[in-house]
């Protein structure tokens, strides 16, 4: 049974004579009969009771039209389905993320492609920076958001920068050093720190302990959190200082205030990580929205 018998059944329930219904489907009509009868022999079933005068549909015609109009509309969905797959507008895509993307330019990313995708499923996953790298080299990610700069990552991957911020200090509000415009990062040398660890963003990591190393001091680590949001609200809850990159200050936090280091420390850097040559169409569509968005 082929999709086209199907079509030759509808035609003739709706019809109900052979000639009109061959004329419809541009078609002979004797083809068309004989179409009718190689169905009603592989069904073991008979569709259509005929005479000189008429064409009528059998109860177990009635049925089968029924489920013939429904797999001919599936099929329709199916061929839409691979159509929009083709051009990237439907599908499904899997974005990774660090904790600190959302309050970077991710949610207008993802706002603007869900506006312009709706059929693309996008599945999210809060990952650190090092953990999306090892995503992506296995395929359970097709794209991630990550911190710069990257340790081990595969040749394979593309990774393109499309945000550069500085970094800045998290104070208590209640904190001495929250009446000063800008900190000098020497006068944070006996503060206890709030600081994820090394393995879940190695990059951004070095880049703070650097910042104190040229300070003349390590870093007095009170406490380790892996999500930004948990790092603030320690801040806020008093037990210790955070350096954080700048869109962090868009996570509001009571008893948090925010200072620029200064003298001005290296920018921090948000990236996109993908598999060069990667042949998703989708994956395609969601680069375009990145590059127009993060070119604003």
């Amino acid at each position: 049974m082929e999709l086209r018998h199907l079509r030759y059944l509808i035609a003739v329930a709706e019809e109900l004579h052979f000639s009109r219904a061959a004329e419809r489907l541009e078609i002979a009509q004797p083809p068309l009969s004989q179409q009718i009868r190689q169905l009603e022999d592989e069904l073991g079933v008979r569709l259509f009771d005929r005479t000189k005068r008429r064409v009528q549909l059998t109860d177990a015609g009635r049925l089968v039209v029924e489920e013939a109009r429904r797999t001919l509309a599936q099929a329709a969905r199916v061929a839409e389905a691979a159509r929009h797959a083709a051009q990237g507008s439907a599908g499904l895509l899997r974005v990774g993320f660090s904790s600190s993307a959302p309050y970077t330019t991710l949610p207008a990313i993802l706002r603007s492609f869900r506006g312009q995708f709706p059929q693309v499923v996008l599945n999210l996953f809060e990952r650190s920076t090092e953990e999306q790298v090892e995503l992506l080299a296995a395929g359970t990610i097709d794209i991630g958001f990550v911190r710069r700069p990257i340790e081990n990552a595969p040749e394979s991957l593309a990774v393109k920068t499309i945000l550069r911020e500085p970094l800045v200090l998290a104070l208590p509000q209640d904190h001495p050093l929250r009446v000063r415009r800008a900190v000098n990062p020497r006068a944070l040398a006996r503060e206890p720190f709030i600081l994820f660890p090394r393995h879940a963003a190695p990059g951004l990591y070095d880049q703070i302990a650097l910042i104190c190393r040229r300070a003349g001091f390590r870093p007095q680590v009170a406490q380790e959190a892996i999500q930004m949001q948990t790092i603030v609200s320690l801040v806020s809850a008093g037990l210790g200082v955070a350096i954080v990159p700048a869109s962090i200050r868009r996570l509001h936090r009571e008893r948090v205030v925010y200072r620029p280091l200064r003298p001005a420390t290296t920018a921090t850097e948000m990236a996109i990580a993908y598999h060069h040559g990667s042949r998703s169409m989708v994956l395609q569509s969601f680069l375009r929205v990145v590059a127009k968005i993060s070119d604003r």
